[in-house]
């Protein structure tokens, strides 16, 4: 199945699925990975009409990709302006307001379409401008190092706290093949921890569900649930990082943001692991350290997670309206989590780290954010539910 096909066959489930929520109608008109993705890009913005379009990257993605893809449009006379996003005082490029106004500065009305070139956070920063300008977008991966190309969520830096945004999805994505094979090995292994990460998220959903009746959409689950089968059978391709192995794990991945994009929220992909990553990610911040991929930070959360899951559970020290009759149903639950050593095991196949310390993160940082990281969300996650146990 190629990706429109993809497209094609979620909007027709999400027609037949009865849970209840209102389904996103997807409107990404095209997606395209191989060796001349920057030439279909070019004659895409062509059959849309576009005059000009402005480049959002960073310094590294520009060079990567971004100077390729305007060789693409000079060769068919199109014009186009260039944001290249700064870094900060320590050199990170994050998306924060300062990102965000820099490159709102550079739209204005001649601008008909935004070009996000590079991995998360570039992306962030230019669906949030595309959903208050009102011009569309189009993704341009550089690696495949995230599932958030194809979503609605755009996860930013509002005054020191991460705080997710409902945006909008692009209208099209063209990803070079070559480009993503030559990105950073750890890129592709963050690519990859986002993938398992869903193992923890997905549990968490029905977790919330099950014992808080919060929303939640089976076909999304599956989705999600296909991909991360899809990337966990295809490992070994995955780690030697060739063409089939790249094309798997940015499927898998596109495939993650569209059951994100379908059900209109990031519960399907993002759970307790993610509360985990976000809250490191403000730490970092405020102690002016540099920035870990975020692949990296939620594979490892998963496996922080997925021991901490299956011993709460195993104590028997859940809550009193999750004893008796619904401990089958959670321990249903936490059997679909892969024991912490086996996510590891995974994780490793691949070149990513497996704990805390190998992204810098101690011991103490771990300990507060397993206290502290279920508040940045408002969602009954596992990790939530463990903490409310431990402050009666």
């Amino acid at each position: 199945m190629n990706l429109e096909e993809m497209i094609a066959e979620i909007e027709a489930l999400g027609k037949t699925c009865n849970c209840g929520n209102n389904h996103n109608h997807i409107s990404i008109e095209t997606m395209f990975i191989g060796i001349d993705a920057f030439a279909k890009c070019s004659s895409f913005l062509l059959e849309k009409k576009f005059k000009r379009v402005l480049l959002v990257a960073d310094q590294n993605t520009y060079v990567e990709a971004g100077e390729k893809l305007g060789q693409a449009l000079r060769e068919l006379n199109f014009e186009y302006s260039v944001c290249i996003v700064e870094p900060n005082k320590i050199g990170d490029v994050v998306a924060d307001e300062v990102s965000i106004v820099q490159a709102l500065l550079k739209i204005d009305n001649n601008i008909d379409a935004l070009l996000a070139i590079g991995s998360g956070t570039i992306h962030d920063i230019t669906r949030f401008c595309s959903a208050k300008t009102g011009k569309p977008f189009i993704s341009i991966p550089t690696a495949a190092s995230v599932d958030g190309f194809t979503s609605l969520g755009a996860p930013l830096i509002v005054r020191g706290v991460k705080k997710t945004f409902q945006t909008v999805s692009p209208i099209a994505l063209f990803a070079d093949i070559n480009v993503l094979m030559n990105a950073p090995k750890e890129m592709t292994a963050a690519g990859f921890g986002d993938m398992l990460a869903k193992y923890t998220s997905l549990a968490d959903w029905n977790f919330g569900r099950f014992i808080a009746d919060e929303p939640f959409c089976p076909l999304a689950a599956s989705l999600t649930k296909e991909a991360l089968e899809n990337c966990v059978d295809k490992v070994d391709k995955i780690a030697v990082g060739d063409e089939e192995g790249v094309r798997i794990l940015l499927a898998s991945l596109i495939q993650s943001g569209l059951a994100m994009l379908l059900f209109g929220q990031s519960h399907p992909a993002s759970g307790g692991e993610h509360h985990l990553s976000h809250y490191w990610e403000m730490e970092f911040l405020q102690k002016k350290r540099h920035q870990v991929l975020h692949g990296a930070k939620v594979g490892v959360s998963s496996v922080l997670l997925a021991n901490l899951y299956h011993a709460w559970f195993a104590s028997g020290e859940l809550l009193p309206i999750a004893l008796n009759d619904r401990s089958e149903k959670i321990a249903e639950i936490i059997a679909t989590i892969p024991k912490s050593e086996q996510i590891a095991a995974l994780l490793k196949r691949v070149g990513g780290p497996t704990f805390p310390k190998e992204l810098n993160i101690d011991e103490e940082l771990v300990e507060r954010s397993l206290k502290e990281a279920h508040l940045l969300r408002e969602r009954f996650t596992m990790l939530k539910c463990y903490n409310i146990k431990l402050s009666q």
